[in-house]
């Protein structure tokens, strides 16, 4: 009898090895560690637009929103000075080839982008009515709201991270351009940030 219990122990603990494996949880690298980075009052911060497939289905599972005309960037923000950093004012924008501004649309918001299904009526045998079900909206998913950069302040040697949407496709030279970071302390705006979407 030992032996029954402890190769299901066994078993047990090789398909929970397993499924852990499956499931590896996201999580953004240091700043300065992405191709696209640029620091700035020791503050550094880096992009990556999440486009492939690979990347994509590690953050965001079977959603991809790039179908739907969205275009995800992880943003870190490394904060290597003394004093805490405000990000409540931060203003982000896409900048295309062209100069076409096209500002970052709330994560709250992405939901909306694409409508579920409307119900469908149709005229049953007997000339009654029957609605179809309607089809859940593909863009509201947990992870589009919880894997978004949402931190007020990045305290001093922390760091902040986490997807800003925009809705258009990543285009040759395009860039990202933010603003709106503060000092917490004084108030002092910190220079603006323009970084290369490659």
């Amino acid at each position: 009898m030992p032996f029954v219990f402890k190769s299901l122990a066994l078993l047990l603990s090789i398909s929970a090895a397993a499924a852990a494996d499956k499931e590896t949880p996201f999580k953004a690298a240091p700043a300065a560690s992405y191709a696209s980075h640029q620091s700035n009052a020791q503050i550094t911060i880096g992009v990556d637009p999440y486009v492939t497939l690979d990347k994509v289905q590690l953050a965001f599972g079977k959603l991809n929103p790039g179908q739907f005309g969205i275009l995800p960037v992880l943003v870190v923000i490394q904060n290597d000075s003394d004093k805490a950093i405000r990000l409540d004012r931060l203003k982000v924008q896409y900048v295309g080839p062209n100069h076409e501004r096209i500002e970052a649309t709330p994560a709250r918001d992405v939901r909306y982008l694409k409508p579920p299904q409307r119900p469908s009526a149709i005229d049953g045998p007997a000339g009654k009515v029957k609605v179809l079900k309607t089809k859940k909206n593909p863009l509201d998913e947990w992870e589009i709201e919880g894997r978004a950069l949402a931190a007020p302040m990045v305290p001093p040697g922390q760091s902040a991270s986490g997807f800003l949407y925009f809705q258009t496709s990543l285009q040759l030279n395009a860039t990202l351009y933010l603003s709106g970071l503060y000092e917490a302390a004084t108030g002092k705006e910190i220079l603006y940030f323009e970084l290369p979407l490659q």
